[in-house]
């Protein structure tokens, strides 16, 4: 079960059908996370007034990585997102809204919608499993992905609040550094596409440790993983 505000996703029949989309590059929502939005563009804040009057939910996918675009000009969307249910929103006052989405479930596309609003929108399938937020979250290398994380920081004299970190569950170490990680658009949908918890740390930690390893060459010396 994931618990998304006041509302509880227990099964396929709580997930939506079809969904507005709000691509993003870069952006990383997994199934149980936080992830605050700014919304200024007119047809995104069409999209989340629509939302407000239905479900609540709306799905963040990212921009194909080689950049390729439709017949009509939009660009081509990766093929796996995820549906994210707007737990708060705030209006500025200047025409931007503040808004907070909880990662459900993630999705693949099945067909984009024939435009009816300003705003792109799909049929998709969800993943039911993600609603079992701890799959495979016992295999996960704890270990393994805080010495990564560790040297991620020390690489970037960086520094974090060790005890939340050591105190959090699998579930949430995993997602929460996958979502705050600094890497680029292709390594973000590779953790978004990581089939559970397990292949996801290890995902995260081999991208760490290259990361690692190149930045170190980039300042003119080996760095080692030991």
């Amino acid at each position: 079960m994931v618990q998304a505000g006041n509302v509880n996703y227990r099964s396929e029949t709580d997930l939506p059908e079809t969904v507005g989309l709000f691509p993003l590059v870069g952006a990383l929502l997994l199934p149980g996370g936080q992830m605050p939005l700014n919304i200024f563009e007119p047809r995104y804040l069409q999209m989340i007034d629509d939302a407000i009057r239905s479900g609540r939910v709306i799905g963040m996918i990212q921009p194909r990585l080689d950049g390729g675009r439709k017949d009509n000009g939009d660009t081509e969307l990766c093929q796996v997102g995820c549906i994210g249910r707007i737990t708060s929103l705030t209006e500025t006052g200047d025409g931007r809204y503040i808004v907070n989405l909880h990662g459900i479930a993630r999705f693949r596309v099945i067909e984009e919608l024939a435009a009816r609003a300003p705003y792109r929108s799909c049929r998709i399938a969800a993943f039911v499993a993600d609603l079992d937020l701890g799959n495979g979250a016992a295999e996960v290398d704890r270990d393994g992905l805080l010495k990564a994380f560790r040297l991620y920081l020390d690489a970037n004299q960086l520094e974090a609040d060790w005890e939340s970190v050591t105190k959090a569950s699998n579930e949430t170490l995993v997602n929460a550094l996958c979502m705050m990680s600094p890497y680029g658009a292709a390594e973000k949908q590779a953790l978004l596409e990581a089939p559970d918890l397990k292949t996801r740390a290890e995902t995260l930690i081999a991208i760490t440790e290259m990361a690692v390893v190149r930045e170190g060459s980039e300042d003119g010396g080996p760095r080692t993983l030991q």
